[in-house]
């Protein structure tokens, strides 16, 4: 049995499937590639194919993951090819390696987000993501299917920084001469996990920061974050053995 690990992305209009339509979506396409998949034992047998977390309903991403297990051995290149052929378009195949021990899951300790803010001057946002960084807690009300819940949200962010530039006409048809601020932020994967909208959320206890329209988030990179607080490309280890 060979164990392969795939990054993909979930891009465009798909930002707003769940992570159950994406992993139905998935194995579909797995079968369309003809894909030698192994399967559970039981009653009810399912492919073996592992997701190592999600991005939230809503958000973009540039670096899922997820662990598929075939009975013969597969060409990751070939594979590849095949499964971008099968998927829909925004979610994209951009790497594949073979495993080689260790546990992915354990490689990955936090995430990178771009949080792009239309309407809002990067001034501004600079300004708010200074007070957030000089507090020691930023608590926010999070609304779960077990009522409210208090989550603080400063202990998870570990670097946070403002990239000044236009919003892109490509994105949902905004104009180049609308300021946006871009957030930069290396957030922890802690328990409960610090979303995307909660750091904007913090941003609006700390500094009454709210944008006039939604916030667009992007996951850019997952990873062990280094002794530099840099993240550490969960793959690496793979390719090198």
């Amino acid at each position: 049995m060979q164990k392969l690990r795939l990054r993909y992305t979930k891009r465009g209009r798909l930002r707003f499937t769940s992570h159950r339509d994406i992993a139905r979506t998935f194995e579909r396409a797995l079968r369309r590639a003809g894909v030698p998949m192994a399967y559970s034992q039981g009653f009810s047998p399912h492919p073996k194919v592992s997701w190592v977390g999600a991005a939230p309903t809503g958000v973009a991403s540039e670096a899922e993951y997820v662990e598929v297990s075939v009975v013969e051995r597969v060409d990751p290149a070939a594979l590849k090819a095949a499964l971008d052929e099968a998927l829909p378009p925004g979610i994209d195949v951009v790497d594949i390696v073979q495993a080689n021990g260790g546990n992915l899951t354990e490689r990955i300790d936090a995430s990178e987000w771009r949080i792009e803010l239309d309407g809002v001057e990067p001034e501004r946002l600079a300004e708010a993501v200074s007070a957030f960084l000089a507090a020691t807690s930023v608590e926010v009300e999070r609304l779960t299917k077990d009522g409210k819940k208090i989550v603080d949200v400063r202990p998870a962010v570990v670097s946070a920084l403002v990239e000044p530039r236009s919003s892109d006409a490509g994105h949902d048809g905004a104009g180049l001469s609308q300021p946006c601020g871009i957030l930069m932020t290396v957030v922890r994967q802690v328990t409960p996990t610090v979303r995307p909208d909660d750091v904007l959320n913090a941003l609006r206890v700390v500094a009454d920061l709210v944008p006039p329209v939604p916030a667009r988030a992007t996951r850019m990179a997952q990873g062990r974050l280094d002794d530099e607080g840099r993240l550490v490309d969960p793959l690496q280890q793979d390719r090198e053995s």
